[in-house]
């Protein structure tokens, strides 16, 4: 896709589709669930914690198709009462 302004033609690159990748998406709804949250509750237990998640990233999250970042992570282990090892069950990289 490219673009023509005052004689400049500016090229837009596309984004590129990410390769599939570990998906902690699935166990982070499993936990919401098991909790009895929604997942708006989630998210205002993050945005009491100061983080600026909405209900669509953290759907994004669940779906896995958002990067959580670290102290996300260490966030959601807080409100699903639960450890690194729970969050990860089941996971490999192979």
């Amino acid at each position: 896709m490219s673009y023509q302004a005052k004689g400049l033609v500016i090229i837009m690159p596309q984004k590129l589709k990410q390769i599939k990748d570990v998906s902690l998406g699935n166990n982070l709804r499993n936990l919401r669930n098991s909790a009895n949250l929604t997942q708006e509750q989630v998210v205002a237990q993050l945005q009491i914690r100061n983080f600026s998640t909405t209900r669509s990233i953290y759907s994004q999250m669940e779906a896995g198709t958002y990067n959580i970042r670290i102290s996300e992570l260490i966030a959601l282990a807080e409100i699903f009462h639960t450890d690194f090892n729970t969050i990860f069950k089941g996971l490999s990289y192979n």
